[in-house]
């Protein structure tokens, strides 16, 4: 017997449970460390990597000023009904076409098929906003306003919170049902059904079509994918300075703390993980199963 009891080393210990050893249950030789392993697996992050993907949560909150800022240019009369609708009609049909080409890369379909469909859900959606634009008008009318701007606010940001930034084609239920139901909030607000109608209409192009074409050119051009985010960032920015300053400062402050602060922190904290693994960790089987799953 060694010392503290433990038996000499003429009887080598093995790691193993289903047999009976001369030895505690937690003792351990001095191999046991030599599995240590450090930071195994540890992605190695580039800054500016992670700057253009933070680019999209900067983008996707400079979309929510512009979709504010729209509202309040009708809320104001500055914006006609009219003007909205044949705007969101000319920038949808571009973005569509855009959409197809860079699917088409991708993926191989029946393009008229594919057409057909999306015609007919365009007309289907637009036809329901359009008949019950009167509805949605009056639906808030018991509402107090205070009450119906804090809930949209509070909707906008469940939407920037769920908002599924690593696959957003298509947009998550959760986040884009709260994006359209603040949207409906907002444009019970505003002077008539047809200033209803063509909110809700810009709400679908900026919270449910813009991220799925967005995705498509992260996907197959990245190089316009920057350039759209930058746009988007600057638009809003611009946009919202135009009816408040002190709120596109506010802007200005959160898009630079997302995409250049956080990506900074980041990547610089990186060298302070220590993640272990050895064999104290469960086991992992290695071993090929599949056949016996048939």
């Amino acid at each position: 017997m060694g010392p503290d009891g433990v038996p000499s080393q003429s009887v080598p210990w093995r790691k193993v449970l289903w047999e009976r050893q001369p030895f505690p249950d937690n003792y351990v030789d001095q191999r046991f460390l030599e599995e240590l392993r450090r930071n195994e697996g540890i992605r190695q992050y580039r800054y500016w990597a992670v700057v253009k993907e933070a680019g999209f949560v900067g983008q996707q909150l400079s979309c929510v000023a512009i979709f504010i800022t729209l509202w309040l240019y009708m809320e104001q009369g500055l914006l006609s009904p009219e003007t909205l609708l044949w705007t969101s009609l000319s920038c949808a049909l571009p973005g569509y076409g855009l959409y197809q080409v860079l699917t088409a890369q991708t993926e191989s379909c029946s393009e008229s098929r594919t057409h057909l469909a999306d015609s007919q859900s365009a007309v289907l959606f637009l036809s329901f906003t359009f008949g019950f634009s009167p509805v949605l008008k009056t639906l808030t009318e018991s509402v107090s306003t205070d009450t119906v701007y804090a809930m949209s606010a509070l909707m906008l940001l469940a939407h920037l919170l769920s908002f599924p930034y690593a696959h957003p084609s298509p947009p998550g239920s959760l986040s884009l049902n709260a994006a359209l139901f603040a949207s409906v909030c907002l444009a019970s607000r505003l002077p008539g059904a047809l200033h209803t109608f063509a909110m809700l209409t810009c709400a679908l192009l900026v919270f449910a079509l813009w991220p799925c074409l967005l995705q498509r050119l992260r996907e197959n051009a990245p190089g316009h994918f920057t350039g759209a985010c930058v746009g988007v960032c600057v638009g809003g920015v611009g946009g919202l300075g135009s009816q408040s300053p002190g709120g596109a400062m506010l802007l200005s402050l959160a898009l630079v703390s997302v995409t250049l602060i956080c990506p900074l922190l980041l990547v610089s904290l990186q060298r302070h993980k220590d993640n272990i693994q050895g064999p104290w960790d469960e086991a992992e089987i290695q071993e090929d199963l599949s056949r016996f799953l048939h």
